[in-house]
């Protein structure tokens, strides 16, 4: 099969998933078995894996026989519509920039992401819609990119991490006006309940809220509770009622506490986690997404005084250095772990390196890769059709040279990816 660019595949998609395709992997890694099949033959017929079987004598469509084949990954954090830089440019950019605007510079984010061999994302939040019209456009196949699945806006209270009015003038706060349970910023029960419904509205697949402070937002504390048990309850039994499941950003003890006592689904960041909090997180099988990437990123450029803002800057030297040995911790206790990295806090594309961040904190390479196929696909309710290579799954297969499980940077240099049956690199 001829190399073509990822555009040009896109236009004969039909085509590529109408016939079956032979994949010759050198080795395939089964994830659930935890060992390497060697010489495997995988079969795909309209975008689904037909079979994977010992190689024969006849030669397959695509000869990846001197390669180690794996599930494509999933990163269970990403912000498919941003990317870091300088705090003064981007708040330039909010005075500038329309939302059309940042549409067409977010779409080689997107590509970036799948070529680096991650299949499928969770985008956890964006504004003016953008999340949700990067899936569909991918879906459409207008643009390359990961499958997504998007919490569109994300919820927030007010003044708390994740309203956009924060650091506004009091001038270009009224003329934005008062941001609204439809803008992801609420108040009480009620509204909790209301932003929910605004997010089915708006065509989300789960919900995203911040339940502490963060690092990057305009506001002094990085680790403050910002949502009463009241709204927390609101948002579990609603998102309970739509199908949702629910992920929440939380670096503060107490935050990261309340939301697992409402009966939540998975804790992004986690960095002030205790004993009493892993406990919980045991007792009610939540899952922890740690974004290791992130915190390291932020730490770095803490270090530069005009990278962020001095608002910022000692939220960023606090907080990021502490998410990977809060990880080890919860990683020896026994907590469930998905994959996720928090990319566009850092460069898109470079996700796999949180799996060397996760082995040099203890977790064995297998099980990193584990983490971002069985654990996220398991997160995803998608279980039965992501995170593995077999009869009936989407046809999402990657290809590195070396083995990930003795040096798992080698994940850092995916050589092919397929989607849905689609090569997009070779």
């Amino acid at each position: 099969m001829r190399a073509m660019s990822a555009l040009g595949l896109l236009l004969v998609v039909g085509s590529a998933n109408a016939a079956v395709q032979n994949v010759d992997c050198g080795r395939l890694l089964d994830v659930k078995a935890g060992v390497w099949r060697e010489k495997v033959t995988v079969s795909v017929e309209n975008g689904i894996v037909k079979s994977a079987a010992p190689t024969g004598a006849a030669k397959g469509d695509i000869d990846l026989s001197s390669q180690a084949c794996l599930p494509g990954l999933i990163d269970m954090h990403v912000h498919l519509a941003s990317e870091t830089q300088r705090q003064v440019e981007a708040l330039r950019s909010t005075l500038s920039l329309d939302a059309a605007d940042e549409a067409y510079r977010s779409v080689p984010f997107a590509e970036r992401t799948l070529k680096a061999g991650f299949t499928t994302v969770r985008d956890l939040g964006a504004t003016d819609g953008l999340n949700i019209a990067m899936k569909r456009a991918i879906a459409a196949g207008s643009i390359p990119g990961p499958r997504i699945f998007t919490a569109g806006t994300m919820i927030a209270t007010t003044g708390g991490h994740g309203d956009h009015s924060n650091g506004l003038s009091r001038e270009l706060g009224k003329a934005k006006g008062r941001p609204t349970p439809y803008d992801g910023v609420i108040n009480g029960p009620d509204e909790a309940r209301e932003a929910v419904r605004a997010r089915y509205k708006e065509g989300a697949d789960l919900i995203k809220i911040t339940a502490t402070g963060g690092v990057l937002s305009q506001a002094n504390s990085g680790q403050n509770s910002q949502f009463t048990d009241e709204e927390l309850k609101a948002i579990a039994s609603t998102a309970k009622d739509y199908g949702f499941r629910v992920a929440v950003h939380a670096h503060g003890l107490e935050g990261i506490k309340r939301a697992l006592r409402a009966g939540l689904d998975s804790i992004e960041h986690g960095t002030y986690m205790d004993d009493e909090a892993i406990a919980l997180f045991k007792k009610t099988g939540a899952y922890y997404v740690p974004t290791i990437s992130a915190g390291r990123y932020v730490a770095d450029k803490a270090k530069e005084p005009e990278y962020y803002t001095p608002q910022v800057r000692p939220k960023a030297a606090a907080i990021g250095p502490l998410i990977q040995s809060t990880f080890a911790k919860a990683y020896k206790a026994g907590v469930k772990i998905a994959f996720g990295t928090d990319a566009g806090v850092f460069p898109h594309g470079d996700n796999a390196k949180e799996f060397a961040y996760m082995v040099e904190a203890g977790m064995p390479a297998l099980e990193a890769i584990r983490s971002a196929t069985l654990h996220a696909a398991a997160l995803l309710d998608q279980g039965s059709r992501l995170g593995s290579v077999e009869p009936g799954y989407a046809a999402d297969l990657i290809a590195v040279s070396g083995d990930p499980l003795n040096d798992v940077t080698v994940l850092q240099k995916v050589t092919f990816v397929m989607k849905d049956g689609v090569v997009y690199k070779r």
